[in-house]
């Protein structure tokens, strides 16, 4: 038996199982004919010619056949391999880490993500790759990050710029530019919180987006970037921006962390209702035991494991401080 690099499942044989292929692969077998050393060569030589932002190095790929493929044009694929740079601690669990945060957020608490996986270079290290799903019959579908959509750029907002708001103030953008926003604003909630509760303290404003949809009308993008940045980074903010513009609740004034308080009055503010608010934070209580299952199946190392699911129980403690 062995462990699926999309799913997480165990399968008989193989690297992927035929679901993940077909989602990810077009039901191919992939093959990354690329070295490790090889990725830092293409990605310099392609630096002005790849469309895709972000510090972390990644490349364009797409599929030939069933060889994966490094392109300039009509990439079908994201490749983002553990970073070179250092980080304080557990590097090599990066590419990891970020795919069992996206999985458990697809798979357990259904939250639409971008198809992902991990994939092995030629000399065997992995690597984090995703689909990209700003295509739609080759076609490139309109897709607006929440900088792009507010106006916010290095030269309006200095080098910061990304983190330069609240999340209370990105929910008007869904308000402002999303037909159905009430259902919006519960999806943009439960990703805000998913963030909160799996440590992840770089959601930023370029890791929200609005896609167009084949109606001509705005929704949120499937998530992308879910990563529990506090295992690399223990000593960074909790969040990535502040949850209130220009507010604090007692909670916060006497713990200075974010909790159950807290979460309730952004709930209030985006107009969910107090019931449908609960239900959400509950639901990250009650599906302890699955997310503990895929931590344990995930490719991390025994060490970020135990890290990972520490994070997790902590910042459940956290949310949940006033329903125990």
């Amino acid at each position: 038996m062995s462990v699926c690099m999309g799913c997480l499942k165990q399968i008989e044989n193989g690297t992927y199982c035929n679901v993940c292929l077909r989602k990810m692969f077009k039901g191919k077998s992939p093959t990354l004919d690329l070295k490790r050393s090889e990725f830092q060569i293409i990605r310099y030589q392609k630096i002005d010619h790849f469309s895709i932002s972000g510090v972390q190095d990644k490349i364009s790929l797409k599929l030939s056949g069933k060889n994966l493929i490094p392109t300039t044009s009509e990439g079908e694929y994201i490749l983002k391999p553990i970073p070179e740079s250092q980080v304080p601690q557990l590097q090599n669990d990066i590419s990891a880490n970020e795919h069992l945060t996206m999985q458990i957020a697809k798979q357990i608490f259904k939250i639409q993500t971008a198809e992902n996986a991990l994939i092995d270079f030629a000399d065997n290290e992995s690597a984090y790759i995703t689909r990209r799903f700003d295509r739609r019959e080759g076609q490139k579908i309109r897709q607006e990050d929440f900088c792009q959509i507010g106006g916010i750029s290095p030269e309006t907002d200095g080098p910061n710029f990304k983190y330069e708001t609240s999340y209370e103030e990105i929910g008007k953008i869904v308000f402002d530019h999303c037909a159905a926003a009430k259902i919006e604003i519960e999806k943009l909630y439960k990703l805000i919180l998913f963030n909160y509760i799996f440590g992840n303290g770089d959601a930023h404003l370029k890791n929200f987006s609005l896609i167009e949809t084949i109606n001509g009308d705005f929704v949120l993008s499937p998530a992308y970037d879910l990563l529990n940045t506090n295992i690399h980074f223990p000593n960074e903010s909790r969040m990535a921006l502040d949850l209130f513009k220009d507010f604090e609740t007692e909670h916060y004034k006497i713990n200075a962390f974010y909790g159950f308080e807290d979460f309730m009055k952004l709930g209030e503010i985006y107009g969910i209702k107090s019931t449908r608010v609960k239900k959400m934070i509950l639901e990250f209580s009650a599906k302890r035991e699955k997310v503990e299952k895929l931590i344990s199946q995930s490719f991390l190392s025994p060490k970020c494991k135990e890290k990972y699911l520490g994070i997790y129980l902590d910042r459940l403690q956290a949310i949940t401080d006033k329903l125990q």
